[in-house]
């Protein structure tokens, strides 16, 4: 049976096969990395573009990276459900959004998703985040997230017999496209940037429920040594910590695709323009 949200691979790698069965939950497949990007080729590109009158926030730079790295390493964007593995038809990246200003609150925060194009240059990516960003803010407004959750919270009984119906819905493909787009578990990546609130990076857990295979945390910058010259310096870089579900390909190719981000990352002026070529997923 098909998903709303991607399309059965079945001709994946035996050892990746066996893995979802051996590997049944995505929290017992979570492989860790930190990402220390240089923040120097960052900040240089992101006052030109200020100066250009095209200002470009950070959080444009990391997501147009990762959508370029998708259309290069496709299966960046597989997920695993009930132990078969999907090509997902869509980019969406589910980001914690602080309403108000309300860091020091328990509940100033909304998560929902936003989508991108596998064509989408740096400029499409800030205009789709300011944009993303702009109406989560908005108090008096909610996402579609939110509406979901406030249906299922206002009935007592209701929530737990809800979750128990989405968790068996997702797990044999009979959630509607509706309960999927309004899912901030049903991604590409989840991305928390920890920075924003002066947090060091984590390796955030993934979930479960829901299809993402990928969660990346940005934290405080800190001093990375480096060895140059024969010589011990310290570069300042942005961590980026990844936590990864290893079921949907191999530990190489996640190492390929990472380097490619980091090189988008080291000259976003490499984003401006769109993809030479967006990659199908080599098992479709």
């Amino acid at each position: 049976m098909g998903r709303a949200d991607g399309k059965l691979l079945r001709h994946t790698d035996p050892m990746y096969r066996i893995a979802a069965h051996v590997m049944a939950k995505r929290s017992d497949s979570m492989n860790n990395i930190t990402l220390d990007i240089p923040t120097a080729p960052i900040d240089r590109y992101l006052r030109q573009k200020k100066r250009e009158g095209t200002p470009v926030s950070h959080m444009a730079v990391i997501m147009a990276a990762y959508v370029r790295t998708i259309c290069e390493f496709p299966a960046l964007n597989r997920f695993i459900v009930n132990k078969r593995a999907y090509a997902r038809n869509e980019i969406a990246v589910g980001m914690v959004v602080l309403r108000g200003g309300h860091e020091d609150t328990a509940n100033g925060g909304t998560m929902s998703k936003l989508y991108f194009q596998p064509t989408d240059t740096i400029f499409d990516v800030e205009e789709r985040v300011q944009k993303y960003v702009s109406d989560n803010r908005n108090q008096e407004k909610s996402n579609s997230t939110d509406d979901l959750i406030a249906k299922l919270v206002a009935i007592p009984g209701l929530l737990r017999f809800a979750v128990n119906l989405l968790k068996f819905g997702d797990r044999h493909n009979l959630l509607p496209k509706s309960i999927i787009d309004a899912s901030p578990f049903h991604c590409s990546l989840v991305f928390t940037n920890l920075k924003s609130i002066r947090t060091n990076h984590i390796h955030h857990h993934a979930y479960d429920f829901g299809t993402t295979s990928v969660v990346m945390a940005a934290g405080n910058s800190r001093e990375v040594p480096r060895r140059r010259g024969g010589e011990i310096v310290h570069e300042t870089c942005m961590p980026l910590g990844v936590v990864m579900d290893e079921r949907i390909c191999s530990g190489s190719y996640f190492a390929m695709a990472f380097r490619s981000m980091k090189k988008y990352l080291e000259d976003p002026s490499l984003l401006e323009t769109p993809p030479a070529e967006v990659k199908p997923d080599p098992e479709l």
